[in-house]
């Protein structure tokens, strides 16, 4: 089904969203897509004005999960969970979905935001430190020129007062963005989208953590080489070591023992029960 076909089918309200089918990674249902898909997906969820939020999930997110109910729930809520880490894609592969690939989410956002030239999507910035939003905002529209950002949002560190929230209401309302992207940190990004998705006039929020400060030159991006090796997580333990050693050192520990229990069927994870479409294996799109 091509992207024309896939937003027709959005806009007719008798037929269900199409999904794509979920790699089972310690019970957490990460979607079988690749970038193309995934943005492809996206754009026809915009167009369709389809609401709902994207969770960029890798190690750090899947292991949070089985700690933290209320994460997990916020996972199997979301419009699409992307496997932001080689790992998780090595899992969805050795389960059979060989079209599997990283869904980066920095490389996400640049997709995205190369297909909203000619789209004319909007978009809008919430996170980061004080100036983080508004240099992002001049980067991106220097790099894809035409593209338009409509606002941004630099939240205190701490959960928004009643007034705060009611401006970032006010704000979105009178803009109504495409795309929120959520530039905080895993699990308050996730929490944030699904606290907020219904209440908030956009269409899809997107939780990108370190993508913000990655595109803005704050953290260095990793060379390709490390990222298909799956050694990104050492790369940013490097730059990072006081803030990320306990969640790389010890989560990935805990992941590689526990997924080696789920491959070899010592171990099995149930995934939520979601009322998807039927699903077309080869094309990954739901048959409509």
């Amino acid at each position: 089904m091509n992207s024309e076909n896939l937003a027709e089918s959005h806009c007719n309200p008798k037929k269900p969203w199409p999904e794509v089918e979920r790699a089972n990674v310690l019970g957490i249902g990460v979607h079988a897509v690749n970038l193309d898909r995934a943005a492809e997906i996206l754009e026809a969820a915009v167009e369709a004005n389809r609401k709902g939020y994207v969770c960029v999930t890798g190690i750090h997110g899947v292991m949070e999960a089985q700690r933290n109910p209320a994460f997990k729930e916020a996972l199997d809520e979301a419009m699409l969970v992307v496997p932001d880490g080689v790992p998780t894609v090595w899992v969805g592969r050795w389960e059979g979905y060989d079209k599997m690939g990283r869904v980066f989410g920095p490389d996400l956002m640049r997709e995205i935001f190369r297909r909203s030239v000619a789209s004319g999507h909007t978009h809008f910035f919430y996170g980061g430190n004080v100036g983080v939003a508004g240099q992002l905002k001049q980067n991106f529209q220097s790099w894809f020129p035409g593209v338009r950002v409509v606002g941004t949002y630099t939240p205190p560190f701490r959960p928004l007062s009643a007034a705060e929230h009611a401006e970032l209401e006010g704000q979105l309302l009178e803009l109504a963005p495409d795309y929120v992207w959520v530039g905080l940190s895993t699990p308050k990004q996730e929490h944030f989208m699904a606290r907020n998705i219904g209440s908030l006039s956009c269409k899809v929020m997107l939780g990108v953590g370190a993508a913000f400060d990655i595109h803005t030159g704050r953290i260095k991006d990793a060379p390709d080489w490390i990222k298909r090796s799956g050694l990104q997580w050492f790369h940013r333990l490097c730059q990072e070591p006081s803030r990320l050693w306990k969640r790389y050192l010890v989560s990935n520990t805990k992941f590689l023992m526990r997924i080696a229990l789920q491959l070899s069927g010592l171990r099995r994870y149930q995934l939520a029960q979601l009322d998807f479409a039927p699903l077309n294996r080869k094309s990954g799109i739901a048959e409509l």
